[in-house]
């Protein structure tokens, strides 16, 4: 035998002891098969399912595929967990979003690591090139999520310049759908828009899920809802060429009113007598306008909130809920079906001497009464532009030039007569609402009346987080308080949106013998 052939057979013999020890990573051979190959490539051009062996692909509601046993090794799979679990992780947290994540991977030495993501860069990679006919390439996105009890990644389209094939290689104990922690795929409408779940796939150890990224990916990972168990997983990208992307599909605008006519004895009948007192109006709108914002305790007379908070737990209530997820979910009331009580609430918040009042509060322009409170345009204008640096300010950098400045001026004088827009909310376990670029961005008065919320903790969500357009700075966080009148006033750098109700919240709306807590929600335009 010859030196070179002696040679090569030592290195085949090391090979296969590796393997066998399971310091090798080897995908399943299966997607070797050339006719599973092929049924998987002809499925996949005729947006068809096909199932074979461990290979499972449907293009229902959109393409994905999922690989059980995708690595043939059970000790390099465990081997590999326990490096990653060894990792630090980083807390995620936004709007859409809440779990642990592990820096970028692909500088990563460790030996299973490494492993890992030489196949998914390399053997993987071709694989699916050849399958999907797309030419991938070798810029991969890579990295490990943790998601423990209440995380949760809420609906989204995984779209972004470059982006063509998501992946997911499940790292996880025996998982039910109990247990939450699911990918769901989402049905989408004729704007292109998700509608619901229509496929929930249980996370499950040593599979690999991928899945087309394009217009209508629309997905989620539901909250995971088992207290002592980790969904550990790597996750990324493969970029390819994008695929098209239709025109994006603008929500119609919800219709303004402006104020209704009623007698000023509603609001004594309504509000706090204190927050009736001229003073005490001065005194608060000195305070709103340092911050821009406030909230005010026990605003409504105690006997009415009693009335309401009654009301709003009966059954003729319709409550519609209101999507698309990829930008809310939540309860919002039909009206022409509150009771009388509820009714004449928000009649309040719309009224002509509720409008009289938050200008009193606030110094806003929401009634010309207010106006002659000051003694021209240009002073208005002054005290409604906060400076570069003023607390509260949330305009980007670099946006005060003369020419700037004077169209956002022109742009705040008020140009007809004071408007609003009124929802009644009912907010419960898995509700939240998302940012979105198709919101219009201008200055309002955003105000929050909650009702049945005593006891409120943080840690169960359900709070109005504002912050800076294209940053991640928070500026103020409005957590639902019973009975509060929380008024903030919005410019238009400035977004917001409340967070994910998580499983926690659960015992204790239980406690007070309900399901979940309301909010009366306006947005007043000057």
């Amino acid at each position: 035998m010859s030196p070179k052939k002696r040679q090569n057979d030592v290195n085949t013999l090391k090979k296969n002891k590796k393997e066998k020890r399971g310091e090798v990573a080897v995908i399943n051979s299966d997607l070797r098969d050339e006719d599973i190959q092929k049924g998987m490539r002809d499925a996949w051009q005729r947006k068809d399912s096909f199932s074979n062996g461990n290979v499972h692909l449907d293009c229902k509601p959109f393409p994905h595929c999922q690989i059980t046993n995708f690595l043939q090794s059970d000790i390099f799979v465990e081997s590999l967990q326990a490096e990653l679990l060894q990792l630090n992780f980083n807390s995620k947290s936004n709007d859409l979003y809440k779990f642990q994540q592990s820096d970028d991977l692909r500088e990563r030495k460790e030996h299973h690591i490494a492993q890992i993501r030489s196949v998914i860069f390399g053997e993987f990679r071709l694989w699916l090139s050849e399958v999907l006919q797309v030419d991938l390439e070798e810029t991969v996105d890579i990295s490990c999520a943790k998601y423990e009890h209440t995380d949760v990644l809420l609906c989204h389209d995984d779209e972004l310049e470059g982006r063509r094939v998501a992946f997911i290689l499940y790292l996880v104990p025996p998982w039910e759908a109990k247990d939450g922690g699911t990918l769901d795929l989402f049905s989408t409408d004729d704007n292109f828009q998700p509608v619901s779940v229509v496929k929930s796939l249980l996370p499950c150890w040593n599979s690999l899920m991928f899945f087309e990224v394009s217009p209508v990916s629309f997905h989620q990972v539901s909250e995971v809802l088992a207290e002592e168990k980790c969904r550990l997983s790597l996750s990324g990208w493969f970029h390819g060429p994008s695929l098209p992307r239709p025109p994006r599909y603008i929500e119609p605008p919800v219709p303004r009113q402006t104020h209704i006519p009623r007698d000023e004895s509603l609001i004594f009948e309504w509000v706090n007598e204190m927050y009736l007192d001229p003073c005490y109006q001065a005194q608060v709108q000195e305070e709103f306008e340092d911050s821009s914002e406030i909230c005010l305790p026990n605003f409504l007379q105690e006997e009415k909130l009693r009335q309401v908070r009654s009301a709003l737990q009966s059954s003729e209530i319709q409550w519609q809920k209101r999507g698309p997820p990829n930008k809310r979910s939540f309860g919002c009331a039909d009206m022409q079906t509150v009771p009388s009580c509820v009714k004449e609430c928000w009649e309040l918040l719309s009224s002509e001497p509720f409008f009289i009042l938050l200008s009193n509060m606030t110094g806003l322009h929401l009634h010309f009464l207010a106006q002659s409170n000051d003694d021209d345009d240009e002073s208005e204008d002054e005290k409604r532009e906060p400076e570069n640096g003023d607390e509260g300010n949330t305009h980007a950098e670099g946006c005060s030039s003369t020419t700037e400045t004077e169209t956002s001026s022109a742009e705040k004088k008020p140009k007809g007569p004071p408007t609003c827009v009124g929802e009644l909310h009912r907010w419960a376990h898995g509700d939240y609402t998302l940012l979105h670029d198709s919101v219009k961005r201008e200055y309002a008065l955003d105000l929050q009346l909650h009702v049945g919320c005593a006891g409120w903790k943080a840690e169960f969500g359900g709070f109005t987080s504002y912050i800076a357009h294209d940053e991640d700075e928070e500026l103020l966080t409005v957590y639902p308080e019973d009975n509060s009148l929380a008024l903030v006033y919005r410019d238009k750098d400035t977004l917001k949106f409340i967070k994910h109700i998580n499983n926690s919240s659960s015992t204790h709306l239980s406690a007070q013998n309900t399901t979940a807590f309301y909010d009366f929600s306006f947005n007043y335009y000057e």
